[in-house]
């Protein structure tokens, strides 16, 4: 699968993490948002050296898409994307939280966001990644005790592909937890992340699977 430009959809904090992590790996990476303009983005963008546009022109302009928004918002990011989304790999960083007197997911045991996300965009070719950490450890996280283990999901291999190599890129091992259905296992996981880090304090914490591959 040839790829080369990088779109992060959505501009806080994860969009913005994996963005500027991408880029000082060496990828050509472009951030989009409903905002582009606003001040801090302004000013992040000549920091970190990463253009930011609306978002359909960061989707229209990247072979890979990675999904960065907030649940409440991912519907409309997407259709903002529109047909700019068609043919990429669309990687899905999502959890599909609500809050309704505590954190909780709001998809779950019969379907799941990722699933939500390929409904949404059935011109791209979604996997799920990345949502099973917090955003201050989503770039070489960096433990004594070894690499941490991000867990891919998706239907076609040359897309999972994609997503092994970007976690391996930002310090990464990987599992491959099978086909797209398998993100209704990884974003309950997600909430065991959050839940600890709720319940501690902290969110230097990480999953390893021992024996994982990538």
């Amino acid at each position: 699968m040839d790829w080369n430009r990088i779109g992060v959809l959505g501009t806080g904090n994860v969009g913005r993490t994996l963005a500027a992590g991408l880029a000082a790996v060496g990828h050509d990476v472009r951030l989009g948002g409903r905002d582009p303009q606003r001040d801090e983005l302004v000013d992040w963008s000549a920091e970190i050296g990463v253009p930011v546009t609306d978002t359909a022109t960061a989707a229209a302009d990247s072979d890979v898409v990675l999904l960065a928004t907030a649940w409440d918002g991912t519907e409309n990011a997407l259709s903002l994307a529109g047909a700019g989304l068609d043919g990429t790999v669309l990687i899905d960083v999502t959890n599909p939280l609500v809050f309704d007197g505590r954190l909780k997911l709001a998809i779950g045991h019969d379907d799941s966001g990722g699933e939500q996300v390929q409904r949404w965009a059935p011109g791209a070719t979604v996997v799920k990644a990345f949502n099973t950490v917090g955003y201050e450890l989503m770039v070489h996280p960096g433990f004594a005790e070894g690499q941490g283990t991000m867990f891919i999901a998706g239907d076609v291999a040359e897309a999972k592909a994609v997503a092994v190599r970007l976690a391996n890129d930002l310090g990464w091992g990987t599992h491959d937890c099978g086909g797209l259905m398998a993100a209704r296992l990884t974003e309950p996981l997600a909430m065991i992340w959050i839940e600890h880090a709720i319940a501690s304090g902290e969110r230097r914490h990480v999953f390893r699977l021992h024996g994982a591959s990538g």
